[in-house]
């Protein structure tokens, strides 16, 4: 069984990749910390795989968000403190997982890797 996160991250923020990254790492590792530690041990011995995939906008990423965690499971949305270029409390990206692939890829594996 192997082990993924996906990282949401909205397109229609245009993000600079430099706040992109921190944004992405961001929502990576509060979902890490709130997952449980069998699991995190599963996805480290895997070489904890992460997918950043792209959503239109907020509505977007909060409804493939709140479909993830109907499904149980462990997601983490992420907002700017509004230090840089947005404006405090902009919701920025989300975190599904770690967990099985499998039951990430029914909610997320439509959308489309950030290029």
């Amino acid at each position: 069984m192997e082990y993924k996160q996906v990282i949401l991250v909205r397109a229609d923020l245009k993000l600079t990749k430099g706040k992109m990254a921190a944004q992405v790492a961001h929502a990576s590792v509060d979902a890490t910390l709130k997952s449980s530690e069998s699991t995190v041990k599963k996805w480290r011995a895997q070489g904890m795989k992460k997918i950043c995939l792209s959503v239109a906008s907020k509505e977007e990423l909060h409804k493939y968000a709140q479909f993830a965690k109907d499904e149980g499971l462990t997601v983490a949305i992420i907002t700017d403190a509004g230090h840089t270029h947005l404006e405090p409390g902009t919701t920025t990206c989300a975190a599904i997982g770690p967990a099985l692939e499998e039951d990430i890829d029914k909610i997320t594996g439509k959308l489309k890797l950030i290029s």
